[in-house]
Order: structure tokens, then sequence, then C-alpha cells
């Protein structure tokens, strides 16, 4: 089978997790003998990128020497796996290019907190250091092992614009690097190992996808190759049906659609990324999610077709931290041209909007990007009034047989009546319906709705 394999933050967290996704793709090869190696795309080892957005706010608050030390601390780290994967004088080299580049970006580091500013540039450059290490260590460890490899610089193959922080693909000129400089590795027998999230504008500058865009260009790589099958590694058995860190108990949802996937995941399901799912649907290539500490597990599979109408609901849903914005204004009765002013505002400060609910005379809206709420509403309060509710959050519930079943809606409310709620919407797709409520609500109302549609479905 031709494939591609991402491997996240949790599959690589040391040298045991890495030893793990060594016999996941020496299983796979050996299944496989006669197909095409995998190519292997892995995340920064676990919560490395986190220090190093903390390494970019120290910085950003001349903490010249406290940075400079995490960046230390991280090369400590890295360096500590390395010598339990890999020996001698290839244990030499993998520390030489480690110590390079961490050295490298200490000293960068520095430089950033002298001027006492971390531009969005030099925060692509400090990010993408945690997905070059990691896959730096990947590929040696495969090499230990005498299975035939070759570390592939993501940054040579995905190509962006230059939105840094969260640049966007240019996917067909991407396309014709992967063709060449993966393709022609793999031809040869090699296993491409690359690191996700990263990438670079055509004239060579480090840009990065956003935090956890690791999955998407794992699926654009397996697109561009015309793959079989996109498998994203977690840390979980695949898509289940809540947040098991809100939901005790929660099942395995062993296959879903396309479109649900991309419901799950843009509301709060934290095993996917929002964007992983476009490349696959373009080429319509089935996503599989598996658990790297339990291959066995056959794990979701998400395809163009889902599992069918079997089941009332999917699954859950929750994306905490948003903010609810309310806009008043009587001029808004029987005026055109009153939303797009409004959703002007919005597009102008690049702030992108969850849920809107309409009334008359006002429009609320649901945000989780408050970087640039001031602006917003100072220019929102120019020709309405503005009301800001901080701390709710979105519960969200997903399931084809929404369109199929009406009493689904009724049921859904009758669960929460104990919860109030803030805002209620249902997509014309009619395959979500989302309520909007406080966020110390989010347990009751997630596991209310659980019981109802899951676990008393298993009871009966």
């Amino acid at each position: 089978m031709n494939v591609i394999m991402k491997f996240g933050g949790t599959s690589v967290a040391d040298a045991e997790a890495m030893t793990r996704v060594i016999d996941i793709v020496r299983q796979q090869l050996a299944r496989h003998p006669n197909h095409k190696p995998p190519v292997v795309v892995v995340s920064a080892m676990s919560k490395v990128t986190d220090r190093l957005v903390e390494t970019g706010r120290l910085a950003g608050d001349r903490q010249a020497g406290q940075a400079a030390q995490v960046v230390g601390d991280l090369l400590a780290r890295h360096v500590a796996v390395a010598a339990s994967l890999v020996h001698g004088e290839a244990l030499d080299a993998l520390t030489a290019l480690l110590t390079q580049d961490f050295t490298e970006l200490a000293g960068q580091v520095r430089e950033w907190a002298a001027h006492g500013d971390v531009s969005p540039r030099s925060t692509d450059a400090l990010l993408a250091m945690g997905e070059l290490a990691s896959s730096r260590m990947v590929a040696a460890a495969f090499a230990a092992q005498q299975i035939p490899c070759v570390w592939v610089d993501s940054r040579r193959v995905l190509v962006t614009d230059s939105d840094h922080t969260s640049a966007v693909p240019d996917i067909d000129a991407t396309c014709a690097r992967t063709r060449s400089l993966v393709g022609a590795e793999r031809d040869a027998g090699r296993i491409p190992v690359m690191g996700g999230f990263i990438g670079a504008t055509a004239d060579g500058v480090t840009t990065t996808l956003g935090r956890g865009g690791s999955d998407y260009s794992a699926a654009i790589f397996g697109a561009c190759l015309d793959v079989d099958e996109i498998q994203i590694w977690t840390d979980v058995d695949g898509m289940l049906t809540a947040d098991p860190r809100v939901v005790a108990g929660p099942r395995l949802v062993p296959q879903l659609s396309f479109a649900e996937a991309s419901e799950l995941a843009y509301f709060g399901a934290k095993v996917l990324h929002p964007s992983t799912i476009l490349p696959a649907v373009a080429k319509n290539i089935p996503v599989r999610i598996l658990n790297s500490r339990r291959p066995e597990v056959k794990g979701t599979m998400i395809t163009a077709e889902g599992r069918g109408a079997a089941g009332e609901l999917t699954a859950l849903a929750c994306k905490r931290g948003v903010t609810v914005i309310d806009i008043t204004s009587t001029r808004m009765l029987m005026a055109h041209g009153f939303l797009r002013r409004l959703f002007e505002v919005f597009e102008r400060f690049k702030i992108s909007v969850d849920v809107v609910t309409t009334s008359e005379v006002s429009v609320s809206v649901t945000v989780d990007n408050t970087r640039r709420l001031d602006d917003v509403i100072s220019n929102l309060r120019k020709f309405a009034e503005v009301n800001v509710e901080r701390d709710m959050a979105i519960v969200c519930l997903v399931g084809e047989n929404l369109r199929a079943d009406a009493t689904l809606f009724g049921r859904a409310v009758t669960s929460l009546e104990k919860v109030p709620l803030r805002l209620v919407s249902q997509a014309a797709s009619r395959r979500n319906i989302t309520f909007v409520l406080r966020d110390a609500d989010v347990p009751d109302a997630m596991n209310s709705l659980h019981d109802r549609f899951f676990t008393a479905s298993v009871a009966s």
C-alpha cells in the first residue's frame, strides 16, 4: 500500500516513542514489500514547540539569558534522546548537527532580545527548530536500524506565501517539488523522513502553517504523491465520541465522512487538524487515525461516504476559550449593506468567525482569536453598540444522520434543559448542531449529551 505516515509530538516524545515509530514503519514495509516505501512526517517532540514559544516570549521581553537557557535545555534534551537511538560515529554526526542548529538559534535569540522584538518571520525560524530536530533524529534512528531512509528538509519541498506563522501553501509548486524531490527518494527505495508544519517561500525564507499544521503538510504531500492512504498516528485510538478530558469513557468512532471529520476538527477535536481533510477530499484519499502506542487497534477511517446512516450521531466536540460579540444597531433594520460592513471589520483584522446568529436589529458572533479584538470592537462601535462576553465555549453535535432525523435537534436541546444556552445554530447542511454556552458549563453539557446519545444507545 502506498501511504504517508505522520507521527505527532507524543509519538516522538522520547527514545522509547521513536523506537515504536521505527517498529511501526518496519511492519508497514514487511506487509507491503513490493510497494514504494512510505513517506514519514514527524512533529516536534512533545512540548518542544511550547518551549520554543516560551523562548520567543522571553526574547520579546528582553530576557536574553533566560531565553538562551531554554534553547540550551532543549539541546540537552535532544542530545540525550539521540544518545539512546544511535551510537558511535552516527551519534557524533547527529550531535554535531543538533548542536550547530541550536547554537545558531541561541545566537539569534540573543539578537532578538537585544531589540526586544520577535517578528512573525523570526517566530517561524524559531518554531521550525522543533520539527527540524525531531526529523533529523528519526532519520538517524532509521539508519541505525539499517532501514534505508533519507532526511528531507521540508523547507525545500513545501512552498508557501509569506504570511508568517500562518502561511498558505502553493499547492502546484509544492506538488512539483514533492514529486521531484520526495518521489525520487522513494523510487530509489529510501524512506523520506520530513518535518511537518514547516515550509518556505519561493525565495527560501522559512515559514510555518500554524500550530497543529503537521497533519496538514502531511496530507498535502500525500495528495501530491497520490497515495492510497494518509495515516495520522497519535496517542489515542482514533476519533472518539467526545473529548476524554471532558467525558469519561468515550467510544471509538470506527468510520466517518470527510464532512463530519471537518466539522469535528474545526470545532475542537484535537486529534485532527481542521485543514487536514482538504487535500484528502480533493484527491478522495482515505485518512486513517491510529494510536502509535497501540498499533494493533484499527483506528478511525475517514472517507468520502463515511459510515452510512447507522447510529444517531457521530460524535461531540467542544471549543473552549471562545468570545461572544453582540452587535446591535437600529440602522440594521431594513438596511442593506449592514452585514457586509460588519464582516469587513473582521476580515480587515484577519479574525475568523465561528458561529453567527441574527435578529432584526442585532448580530451575535463567536471568535476564538482575540489578538486584535480591541481593534475589532473599536471599529464596530463606529456604527453599532457592541457587547463582549468572554469565557464562553462552543459545543457541537455532528452526524450525517441529522439530515434524516428531524427529532435529533429537539432531543439535543431537551438534554441541555438545565444548562443556560447563549446561542443555538444549525448549519444549512444539517450536519451539525451548535450550542454556545459558558465555558464553566461545558462538562455538564458534554456529559449530558453523551449520556443521551451514546451511553444510552449502548445500554439499549
